[in-house]
């Protein structure tokens, strides 16, 4: 019987150890944290030998193959024990990709991947067709694999989960941006994040589909360095494209030999420029595996959004406040800022990753009215926009920073939750944010309107 160990017992490794238990390897999981009581107990159900608070080199060294989930870092000493011992090293990605023949869909980009994902995804199950979703979002590729068996997989998928593919292979990949991020994980070395990126298609063909964000220097410029083989479907909000999609008048055109039409901007569910690259990519998509004009059309009626990425939550004295803690990074900032044309009280900070603001400082002083720092240490991003000389505050209680925010706020101007920074100064992660933030906003409505 073969062995298998796998590092990490989240989403990831959970998924792993389930479906290679139930293809009959000898699994073992270690995690050198606490594992979560849920995670635990799917392992034991399924009796799945595992251990936490530490990792057992006298059992992994006896593994044929590991999977390394995410979260673990590349440096950490058990990386380098088995890297020094010549065991084979995989991601969870990778190992799923092995037992199933569905036609595979991934997107990755340092920002709108989430939402890409989702959109696409309702697309497809919109139009009828079998499909999961997993990956970076929802249950892991592993697990959904494990759980049940589709026709086609759509896929959210990070730098992380990219690392150690090395047969993983897709019939439609996108890669929507890249922006700094994460560095931290690849020395301060731009060019390896990008290139982690760009493992989504080192082994995609020419009879492979390969949507990317034209407009992206980053991008484009790596992509000129190390051409791809697949069939090319560029996006682009500048200039046209003989094969791909692009703004044209205020509409998004999609040509291809077997398609060509448009869609109107406003008939898009979605707020914001950077929600065009996005629908682009999506409407490529579905496109690509035959859904009709008139299909995706009705999809994009019937989509919602996602959490906490520009999320309406409501309206109190003729302001309205938008929810978008997702956006954790000077680049999402932006992109929120630019979307609205109406003043903003603009809430944001948090754990500064050693952020860069000279990129929103002309969109903040064209577009902002007050802000408001929302984190433990407000130094670095009060520092940065002070020279803009507006109004700048201060707190570390969301609730305070709502209640400040409807004071300096006049009817049809906007207050919007866009933090630039990490959320873990001061909350669990961008979601605990952004749910405080809408139970703040929820409860100053109630308030008022009891007053």
């Amino acid at each position: 019987m073969r062995k298998i160990a796998i590092l990490g017992a989240g989403e990831s490794g959970t998924g792993a150890a389930l479906l290679a238990h139930a293809q009959g390897y000898q699994v073992f999981v270690s995690d050198k944290n606490s594992i979560p009581p849920s995670y635990q107990q799917q392992l034991l159900e399924n009796g799945i030998s595992f251990e936490e608070g530490g990792h057992s080199w006298d059992k992994i060294k006896e593994a044929d193959e590991i999977i390394k989930s995410p979260g673990v870092p590349n440096e950490v000493p058990i990386i380098q024990a088995i890297k020094a011992a010549s065991i084979p090293i995989i991601d969870e990605i990778e190992f799923a990709s092995r037992y199933t023949n569905a036609f595979l869909i991934g997107i990755t980009g340092s920002n709108g991947k989430s939402t890409t994902t989702q959109l696409t995804y309702h697309l497809l199950k919109s139009a009828g067709l079998d499909v999961g979703l997993a990956g970076n979002i929802g249950q892991s590729f592993a697990k959904k694999v494990w759980l049940e068996n589709h026709t086609y997989y759509v896929l959210e998928l990070s730098s992380f989960q990219l690392e150690y593919v090395h047969k993983f292979k897709l019939n439609i990949g996108c890669i929507l941006n890249i922006t700094p991020d994460h560095l931290d994980r690849y020395h301060q070395q731009m060019e390896s994040y990008i290139a982690a990126k760009c493992r989504i298609i080192q082994n995609m063909d020419m009879h492979d589909h390969f949507i990317y964000n034209q407009d992206d220097p980053r991008l484009t410029q790596y992509l000129n360095k190390h051409p791809t083989h697949t069939m090319l479907h560029p996006i682009s909000l500048i200039q046209p494209t003989r094969q791909g999609a692009f703004l044209n008048q205020n509409k998004l055109c999609f040509v291809d030999e077997h398609y060509n039409f448009q869609i109107p901007i406003q008939e898009l569910p979605l707020l914001g420029k950077h929600n065009w690259y996005n629908s682009m990519a999506a409407i490529s998509i579905a496109s690509l595996v035959g859904i009709s004009p008139t299909s995706i059309l009705a999809g994009l009626k019937s989509f919602k959004g996602l959490a906490h990425r520009m999320e309406w939550v409501a309206k109190i004295n003729e302001v309205d406040f938008y929810n978008d803690s997702k956006a954790t990074n000077v680049e999402s900032a932006a992109v929120a800022l630019e979307s609205f044309t109406q003043p903003i009280i603009w809430i944001a900070g948090g754990y500064d990753k050693g952020n860069d603001y000279e990129l929103l400082k002309p969109i903040v002083k064209e577009h902002v009215k007050a802000l408001i720092c929302l984190g433990k240490d407000n130094r670095p991003i009060r520092q940065a926009f002070q020279v803009l000389d507006i109004p700048i505050y201060e707190t570390q209680v969301i609730q305070e920073a709502v209640e400040l925010a409807i004071t300096l706020a006049k009817p049809q101007e906007i207050v919007l939750l866009s933090p630039a920074c990490a959320s873990f100064d001061l909350f669990k992660n961008f979601e605990d944010r952004g749910k405080q933030f809408k139970e703040a906003v929820l409860q100053l409505s109630r308030k008022l309107q009891t007053t």
